[in-house]
């Protein structure tokens, strides 16, 4: 589709563009080039003997795979032209049991690299493409995902990709998260099933007769992260049957399946103990993901580490001495950590902050929470500036399944520094509230979480020494999609402006022009546009563009396989043929996300100069 409505670099505007404005300088001690230089580390793993840990580091050109011992030292970087991935959409690197391989994603294919030097070879080069692998036992074979009649499915292949074997080839849906067991005579995995969206299974495939019975399912029910007891008696895994994200478990032969947790918050993640005597786990606690222990014979939980901040990917060590962890939060750019049980003396394995960075002081945001139009509370997250403006600027996330936490955003500290208030709902549809909250805007997006937005403006205006006349609104994806929402379905014009970043508007065209991951994506929350085309045409604010009265500056990625750049096309044509004020610009080889350094470090001015015209007074 893209060969049919092509669209090249450009920038265009109709009314005046944004100037750069000489008065207002860049606040001390920052600059757009500080925050395009800081790199981010993530998605690790540690060694099934506990010496290293393999992880991405993103440095605005690539996202390459690196290793470090675990004591610290200095990264060896493994593969040298990975392309660039976001981080919340990329994989983690999979080391071999034996430790003498490291297997990932690059360049659309499954590649291994020898620990002890060599160049990655790409072992799934008889398919058009693969992802996801997944060690077996022996350190020789690994099961990859590929895509075959029009669904994902499990294939078995050895370290050199000289055989496969399918594991799975049916059409009833999509077949994902192979975890081989320990003993490598079966293979657990969730099944996405086509006849309900909503659903999502545990399975289980016998590799000695090729038979895949499932472990675990209910009608409408979400499951994920199916996880092998060490002794491979049973499965543990996150299920949203009891209205939270929570940790259940079934044994092998399907029986005894029973919750484990009953936190009345969500399980984000977990990972049992090398003894399976108890799991450790990331708990979500409004937006603060807690590092905890969770005792199985007791059902006792120790909290590890609490607080502002956002732990992720656990990983124990070999006997359970130590584990690894990431952390991050709004005054903490992300880094590994290692932790000593039981003592739980805790010390930083990696360091990329940059000094001039660690000078600045930080903003650590306040949980606020408001109610929208038909009383529902929204939670959000407030950032007040040293030295107000007053201006402010609301931040509607992306996903819509996903939630604004207590994590690093560099950006909105960079703005938060100009003196802009900052304001990040999380509105219906949000995770980490539980599933009925998630659920909350299921055929019904532009609608109830525009109004939310709309009164996180009505929130901010009420805040002393914020004019209510200078708020506007900026986002990403799903975010920007609100902003366009926002901006053409509000009679009272609350926001003065809004940035759309790679976001969309029409949301029919936009299932048709998108992949097929996110097609089924967009219908789990407003099924199929042949069944529900008027659901699609109420979300989509292309059909409001008469009411928009606010400039709007739209960014996108010409690379963008997520939202398809032809979304801001159609809706830049839209805006130009009603005479309404606009700066359009996109980014050729940029993907989701404003990864390259120069396109994001531009993309930032613009917002900049943007915010200054059209927010701050002489």
């Amino acid at each position: 589709m893209d060969n049919l409505l092509p669209i090249p670099e450009k920038y265009e505007y109709n009314g005046w563009p944004s100037l750069p404005r000489p008065d207002l300088p860049t606040p001390a001690g920052w600059s757009r080039s500080l925050v395009g230089a800081q790199e981010r580390v993530h998605n690790h793993r540690l060694s099934a003997d506990g010496s290293q840990v393999a992880f991405i580091r993103d440095t605005g050109t690539h996202s390459d795979v690196h290793r470090m011992d675990v004591n610290g030292g200095w990264p060896a970087r493994i593969s040298t032209d990975r392309g660039l991935v976001a981080y919340w959409d990329d994989e983690i690197p999979q080391w071999s049991p034996d430790g003498s391989y490291l297997a990932f994603c690059m360049h659309g294919h499954v590649h291994i690299a020898p620990t002890a030097g060599g160049l990655p070879v790409n072992i799934s080069d008889f398919t058009p493409s693969a992802s996801s692998p997944r060690w077996m036992p022996d350190s020789q074979q690994l099961v990859i995902s590929v895509t075959r009649h029009e669904a994902d499915q499990l294939l078995l292949t050895d370290l050199h990709g000289t055989f496969s074997r399918a594991l799975t080839n049916s059409t009833d849906g999509d077949h994902w998260d192979a975890q081989p067991s320990p003993d490598g005579k079966k293979i657990a995995f969730s099944l996405r099933r086509f006849d309900d969206l909503h659903r999502l299974d545990i399975c289980l495939i016998d590799l000695e007769t090729g038979q895949i019975r499932t472990l675990y399912g209910q009608p409408g029910v979400r499951t994920r992260d199916p996880r092998w007891s060490p002794d491979g008696s049973c499965l543990a895994f996150i299920s949203q049957q009891a209205g939270h994200d929570d940790l259940w478990m079934v044994s092998v032969d399907g029986s005894g399946t029973r919750q484990v947790t009953h936190f009345g918050s969500d399980v984000n993640q977990f990972a049992w103990h090398p003894g399976g005597q108890s799991i450790l786990l990331t708990i979500n606690h409004a937006g603060a993901l807690d590092l905890a222990l969770l005792h199985l014979p007791d059902g006792s939980l120790i909290n590890l580490r609490t607080g502002s901040g956002v732990h992720s990917n656990p990983n124990w060590g070999p006997a359970g001495q130590f584990i690894t962890f990431e952390y991050e939060s709004p005054l903490n750019n992300p880094e590994i950590y290692r932790m000593e049980l039981p003592a739980g003396t805790t010390r930083q394995l990696t360091n990329t902050l940059l000094p001039a960075l660690a000078a600045n002081r930080l903003v650590l945001p306040e949980q606020v929470s408001y109610r929208s139009f038909d009383g529902l509370e929204i939670p959000a997250f407030l950032y007040r500036p040293e030295k107000p403006n007053g201006a402010a600027l609301l931040y509607p996330h992306g996903g819509p399944s996903a939630q604004y936490a207590f994590e690093w955003d560099l950006i909105a500290q960079y703005l938060v520094a100009r003196g802009y208030t900052y304001l990040a709902p999380n509105y219906r549809g949000s995770t980490g509230y539980g599933v009925s909250f998630e659920h909350a805007n299921y055929n019904d997006w532009g609608l109830g979480d525009t109004q939310d937005c709309l009164y996180g403006a009505r929130f901010l205006g009420g805040i002393p020494g914020i004019d209510p006349q200078r708020i506007g609104i900026i986002g990403g994806s799903y975010g920007g999609y609100m902003t366009n929402c926002c901006l053409a379905r509000d009679p009272d014009y609350l926001f003065a402006c809004g940035v759309a970043k790679y976001g969309d508007a029409n949301t029919l065209s936009s299932w048709a022009l998108c992949k097929r991951e996110l097609r089924l994506y967009t219908e789990i929350f407003l099924g199929h546009p042949a069944n529900n085309r008027q659901v699609y045409i109420n979300s989509s604010p292309i059909y409001d563009v008469h009411n928009v009265q606010k400039p709007i500056l739209l960014l996108h990625g010409l690379q963008d396989d997520t939202v398809p750049p032809q979304a801001s096309e159609e809706w830049a044509s839209a805006l130009r043929a009603h005479g309404k004020t606009f700066e359009y610009k996109t980014y050729a080889g940029e993907p989701h996300g404003f990864l390259q350094r120069e396109n994001l470090e531009d993309v930032i001015a613009r917002i900049e100069r943007f915010l200054d015209w059209h927010l701050l007074p002489k």
